[in-house]
């Protein structure tokens, strides 16, 4: 492994920590319809635990309602269940061939609260990135056959990586905010 490699692979692993939190983001509830928030809900189809986007397509017909349209008419039942008892909070709607979810208009008070969750998930992305730079560092240290100067450039390069992607979390974050508060 050469620095090359090791800058590669730390703005590799922290991109994944980017779009790891995008996900985490992704399922807070915003003022509007947004099919991301039922990403991370998961349905007993047939016995198997299936993700609902699987089952079936999930669209907005406008900013307060989610219209869940399953390909197996037989696994409606299923997917309300599976939506009724997530942590979501939101109550289904079955009209036979499809579900629909009108979103209740957030209160600030939990409006306040997402945004405390968001913080929070751009924490825990800034400390995956503060690790990553870590063990970067102490690759860089454990190089063999290169000069202090070219360990120090290194260490330098590595900080400048973290630091374009700590705002990129920070401005992540501002959107899905603003999303919120919005």
């Amino acid at each position: 492994m050469d620095m090359k490699d090791i800058m590669k692979d730390a703005r590799e692993r922290m991109g994944k920590a980017i779009e790891a939190l995008e996900g985490s983001l992704s399922v807070l509830r915003t003022g509007r319809a947004n099919p991301g928030i039922l990403k991370k809900i998961v349905v007993d189809y047939y016995g198997a635990p299936t993700p609902i986007d699987q089952l079936a397509n999930i669209t907005t017909p406008d900013p307060r309602t989610l219209n869940i349209q399953p390909w197996d008419r037989n696994a409606i039942s299923a997917i309300e269940r599976a939506i009724r008892d997530s942590d979501l909070g939101l109550n289904p709607n079955n009209k036979g061939d499809a579900i629909f979810i009108t979103l209740p208009v957030l209160t600030e008070e939990r409006r306040r609260d997402l945004v405390k969750n968001a913080r929070s998930y751009a924490e825990d992305a800034k400390v995956a990135i503060r690790n990553i730079r870590k063990g970067g560092l102490d690759d860089l240290k454990k190089l063999e056959g290169v000069g202090e100067d070219e360990v120090k450039r290194g260490e330098t390069d590595v900080q400048k990586i973290t630091d374009e992607f700590i705002r990129r979390v920070d401005e992540v974050t501002a959107r899905k905010e603003q999303d919120i508060l919005g």
